[in-house]
């Protein structure tokens, strides 16, 4: 980071930098000028770190990039410091953009790599160049020289002596090759080597110096001058030391240009010249490159030889340069600089070349062909196949796959360890997925899953075959709303499972194919998603519902259980969790469509006597119906519930024929404060009439409206000034009042113990479901609709509806007390008695309730306004109902 921040404040800088640099001498217009040094501290005072030369010839670089205007990226990713002469200064440097130069010095695709990418559709880069990607390297740390070193000008000898002198000389090779020491004469060192050198010092010592040992060591070495050229970053001469290598001066110089060859480097010199392949260094393949280094040496980096470009599935894909001079290389060199294909057998090469014409031309080869120039190898596999493989799958721990061998496997061998096997599968089948190597087409094998973990039975695999094990839930699928409504042809959902399309697409195709899985009647409760099993396999749910039997009544988990043939009953209950202890196992009923010869399949039914428990002896196959009847019980399905004034209040169970009376025995009779006169008693299927009623009415309502809209409905011509929009839209309202009414359910009862046993006639037969509510004695009367004042008054003994009416006020003006009616507490309607052509009616009862309606003129012409007086009873005598119910259920 901190030498990011350096760079970015050195573009920042670089331009006023370079615009005060003197020119090298007066008069000198034009000439190039010296390098520039970098500046001892950073703007801000802090001490410059230390770069490696060749990271700063590069800042030197931007810096007059900067101060010629220019970006980094005009002079191309590959251009290397050319310093040339200093263009006249214009318009001063821009401000400091530069935090985006990192991603512009991103390296591009040469031309070499776009040649190939475009013919090969992908990018492949050039082999051997990401070495030098490091840049220059700090100088290893000096230790150990070996003895071969060969000695020269300017080397420091560290001389040791030992025994009788005593001394540690440091001596510096001269000019002449020698090294001076205080006790022995000039000795001659350049180009000796370490050993030859430290042979003669220990030989002169034992003459001159007697009983005194010598020890030579290397302090510090030389630095010699190389001259690098050719296709490289930054060419030029580069010092190094005299034990630098060839890659250490070429890394020095930035490293070769992806346009410089890496296998034909010569390196000139007083010893002669020699090339150098680098291929052998980098991939360690080949001859051993000579690397050392001479003083005066100079390397030279031809331009890039003939390449071949490899793609596919071999180790490293990439492009390669063939030998130097070489136009051509058998196929099976340039894949071992690929590293050899991925598959030790059956590969295709695909070679991509260029006729005479120049036109692309294609040709698959074999490894021992060559290829030529600019050729390009896709290695593919010649049959990308899987072979000698099994599968287990379904409801194990985990899909395993096996190799088949080649003496073939079997079942016992696939499925020897059974925890494999996940909890609670469905044991009476599984299924082989086996595809018939002649067609290619695949079909379901099944097999008894149970006996096969006990190893009572095996099964021959072949090769490709696919294991799948069913779980419980998967089989409990079969009978859910999803797959019932496939059964009946209706079409799924779009994103639902692709085995119930296909089922639904069967059964509309052969309506009797599933006609046993039909016939159950599962109720449709809740909407379970789609199994794995199902999705991975879905031609899997038309085969076991074509092996299954259909399974119902009395039994823990009915359902539909795909069979083998010949399976006992035994296993079959055993699967569905047994029979239930209501079952009647004198009327066991199976059902079964055998074929004839004419190809007929008449539908027969037994009736079985199965008491004595020998299940195994009734064998079942595909498509048989089980029904196991309930064995005759007076209880009845479900229970009662008594509220309110009752001594033991509470839900109860009842048997069949038991009627009110007893129920109310049974709860210990009603309490001092009851009123069964007001009694209330609600049964579910009289709410649901009641509320068909209601919806019936409205539609009938609404259908009204529009004849009337239509000018049809007319009974005996129309009122003058009548608002026709108003009534309509009045009747709308009603009618979705109608829909949203709540129905009770409520029956007229005695419920009075006294009046059921003197007239037993009287004494309702209970269901179950049924809701008896006993309120406590009441002590009001409540009048509402078109009166003054609405609401509940006082009982008053012998007071008839028309008091109560003059007590809340009077009928208002619009009233129409004709059709004013009484709610009794029992839940009975009557007639109020109000006009003046009634007769009055009898005392109002303690917790009735009076309506009086409004005056339906001027649209009482009309036919559908003169029956919504019945309606409207019916819906308030409801509200009563409900009214009670919640005040005694608080």
């Amino acid at each position: 980071m901190r030498v990011a921040w350096f760079l970015l404040a050195l573009l920042a800088v670089g331009a006023p930098v370079l615009a005060q640099t003197p020119f090298s001498g007066p008069g000198s217009e034009g000439a190039t000028l010296a390098p520039p040094s970098l500046p001892s501290l950073l703007p801000n005072g802090l001490p410059v770190p230390t770069l490696p030369p060749a990271a700063q010839q590069d800042i030197l670089q931007r810096m007059r990039d900067a101060a010629a205007g220019r970006t980094p990226t005009q002079a191309g990713p590959q251009a290397g410091p050319q310093v040339g002469p200093l263009p006249a200064p214009s318009a001063p440097a821009p401000p400091p953009v530069a935090a985006s130069a990192p991603s512009a010095l991103a390296e591009n695709l040469s031309q070499i790599e776009a040649f190939f990418a475009e013919r090969l559709g992908l990018p492949l880069r050039q082999f051997g160049y990401d070495s030098f990607a490091g840049g220059a390297r700090t100088p290893p740390a000096i230790g150990a020289l070996p003895g071969d070193y060969v000695i020269g000008r300017d080397d420091e000898l560290v001389l040791a002596l030992r025994g009788r002198t005593r001394a540690t000389l440091n001596l510096r090779v001269q000019r002449d090759g020698t090294i001076l020491t205080p006790d022995l004469p000039p000795i001659p060192a350049a180009g000796r080597t370490l050993s030859e050198l430290r042979a003669d010092l220990e030989a002169r010592a034992a003459r001159d110096l007697p009983g005194t040992e010598t020890y030579v060591s290397i302090g510090q070495v030389r630095q010699i001058s190389v001259f690098v050229a050719g296709e490289v970053q930054r060419p030029g001469m580069q010092t190094v030391t005299a034990l630098s290598s060839v890659l250490d001066a070429l890394m020095q110089a930035g490293g070769p240009r992806r346009t410089g060859s890496l296998r034909a480097i010569r390196v000139e010199g007083p010893a002669g010249r020699r090339s150098i392949d680098l291929y052998a260094v980098i991939t360690g393949e080949g001859g051993e490159a000579d690397l050392t280094l001479r003083e005066g040496e100079r390397i030279i980096v031809p331009p890039l030889g003939s390449v071949v470009a490899v793609a596919g599935e071999v180790t490293r894909p990439g492009i390669y340069e063939l030998p130097a001079r070489a136009t051509s290389a058998p196929l099976a060199t340039v894949l071992r600089l690929a590293g050899d294909p991925l598959r030790p057998a059956g590969n295709r090469f695909l070679v991509q070349g260029t006729d005479a014409g120049g036109r692309r031309s294609f040709a698959e080869i074999s490894p021992r062909e060559t290829v030529r120039r600019g050729d390009s190898v896709l290695v593919q596999p010649g049959a990308d196949v899987v072979a000698n493989q099994l599968r287990l799958a379904g409801h194990v721990t985990a899909p395993v796959t096996r190799a088949a061998g080649r003496n073939g496997t079997s079942l016992r061998a696939l499925l020897n360890d059974a925890r494999l096997v996940r909890a609670d599968p469905y044991p009476r089948m599984a299924v082989v997925l086996r595809l018939d190597p002649a067609t290619r087409g695949r079909r379901f094998l099944p097999f008894d899953l149970s006996r096969s973990l006990r190893g009572e039975i095996d099964l021959p695999l072949a090769e490709g075959d696919e294991v799948i094990v069913l779980g419980q839930s998967d089989i409990a699928w079969l009978a859910s709303p999803p797959v019932q409504r496939a059964l009946r042809g209706e079409a799924p959902a779009e994103d639902a499972c692709p085995a119930l399309t296909q089922l639904a697409i069967a059964t509309r195709s052969a309506p009797a194919r599933f006609a046993h899985a039909r016939g159950a009647g599962f109720p449709e409760i809740g909407t379970p998603g789609c199994p794995p099993v199902f999705r991975e396999y879905p031609q899997l749910l038309g085969f076991l519902l074509d092996t299954s039997v259909l399974l119902s009544g009395e039994v823990r988990q009915p359902g539909l259980f795909p069979l083998l043939d010949d399976t006992g009953l035994d296993l079959l209950l055993a699967a569905a969790g047994g029979a239930t202890d209501g079952a009647d196992l004198s009327a066991i009923e199976l059902a079964r469509e055998p074929t004839d010869q004419s190809g007929a399949h008449p539908l027969s039914r037994l009736l079985l006597d199965l008491r004595s428990g020998n299940f195994r002896a009734v064998r079942l196959s595909p498509r048989d119906v089980i029904r196991i009847p309930r064995g005759f019980s007076d209880r009845e399905s479900g229970p009662v519930v008594l509220a309110g004034e009752a001594v033991r209040p509470g839900t109860y169970d009842i048997r069949r024929g038991e009627r009110l009376s007893e129920l109310l025995a049974r709860a210990g009779g009603l309490t001092p404060q009851a009123y069964p006169y007001g009694a209330v008693f609600t049964r579910d299927s009289v709410r649901r009439r009641q509320q068909e009623g209601f919806a019936r009415t409205a539609r009938d309502l609404e259908t009204s409206l529009v004849q009337v809209a239509a000018g049809q409905a007319v009974a005996g011509g129309r009122a003058q000034g009548v608002d026709v929009g108003s009534a309509i839209t009045a009747g709308r309202e009603l009618a979705a009042s109608l829909r949203q009414a709540q129905a009770a359910g409520r029956m007229v009862v005695e419920a009075d113990p006294v009046q059921l046993a003197a007239h037993p006639e009287r004494d309702v037969l209970l269901e179950p479901g049924d809701l008896i509510v006993i309120p406590k004695r009441p002590n009001e009367v409540t009048v509402v609709g078109a009166v003054l004042n609405p609401g509940s008054l006082q009982f008053q003994s012998g007071w008839r509806a028309s008091d109560y009416t003059r007590a809340a006020g009077g009928p208002q003006r619009f009233a129409d007390t004709a059709r004013a009616f009484v709610v009794l507490p029992n839940g009975q309607a009557t007639p109020a008695g109000l006009s003046a052509w009634q007769a009055g009616n009898t005392p109002i009862p303690p917790g009735s309730l009076i309506v009086i309606p409004q005056d339906p003129s001027p649209y009482e012409t009309w036919g559908f306004i003169r029956d919504l007086t019945q309606v409207l009873s019916q819906v308030t005598i409801s509200s009563a109902a409900l009214a009670v119910i919640a005040r005694e259920l608080r």
